[in-house]
């Protein structure tokens, strides 16, 4: 990870640190579709990719210019664009178009992505991992809102050790010290990082009540019934997971 530019948060990742970050998104997928089918095997896992850009009012309104890198708008005919400063609500329309589509997608359905995403965080030491443009692995994972199984409770040793032996440093799960609107309760996997003698987060796990429709179900009766749903967030930060990688491979 190098800093080869007058400003801070922006780095260069060489060949090794990016074949280690592929690797990781493919430990991820694997380990995540392996807990979500052994918890329930009618889970139906997939990955999409969805553009970086994103219409101004599809994003949280918690974030504010201040926040986010918006495109400056040229003409009164140009969309208010701005870069995702996360991925989920790209995913989210790409939920709603399987689940209404004519192709029996049902949930529980987990949709995944890996990319970008943007933020204008304050000026910090790049070690802190405070980017302004990062990579990103969220996994949503939809779920009718009756559901006897608690996979937010469930998930959160299995994650906890899936990050532990990615990074090879001590975890721990504690409550995010921030609870978004969206999310009924929020817990953070943290490593130990023992060159600054600090906790850092590495990935937030959210139960998220924010899906913008219910779903139709219809049972063996042909009797259709409504379900809102939750969703199961795991969100993962990739540069800190190569970042602790590579500073335990050096430690080793």
């Amino acid at each position: 990870m190098l800093s080869l530019y007058q400003a801070n948060a922006l780095v260069h990742w060489d060949e090794r640190e990016i074949a280690a970050r592929e690797s990781l998104v493919r430990f991820f997928a694997d380990e995540m579709r392996h807990f979500l089918r052994d918890t329930n095997p009618a889970w139906d896992v997939r990955r999409v990719e969805a553009p970086l850009l994103i219409p101004r009012e599809m994003i949280s309104p918690a974030y504010s210019n201040e926040d986010i890198w918006v495109q400056e708008r040229l003409s009164a005919h140009d969309h208010e664009l701005v870069l995702r400063p996360e991925t989920t609500p790209s995913t989210y329309p790409y939920m709603q178009h399987l689940l209404n589509s004519h192709r029996k997608v049902r949930l529980p359905l987990c949709v995944w992505q890996a990319g970008k995403s943007f933020r204008r965080e304050q000026d910090q030491p790049t070690k802190f991992m405070r980017l302004k443009e990062f990579h990103q692995m969220e996994f949503q994972c939809a779920f009718s809102a009756d559901t006897a199984n608690d996979y937010h409770q469930a998930c959160l040793e299995p994650v906890r050790r899936m990050i532990a032996s990615a990074v090879h440093m001590r975890t721990r799960i504690v409550p995010s010290d921030r609870l978004p609107a969206y999310s009924r309760t929020t817990m953070d996997v943290e490593a130990w990082v023992e060159e600054d003698e600090r906790w850092m987060e590495v990935c937030s796990i959210s139960l998220r009540t924010d899906f913008p429709q219910t779903v139709r179900v219809t049972s063996k009766k042909n009797v259709v019934t409504e379900h809102e749903v939750r969703v199961l967030e795991v969100a993962i930060g990739l540069d800190r997971c190569v970042r602790l990688w590579s500073l335990a491979a050096e430690r080793a």
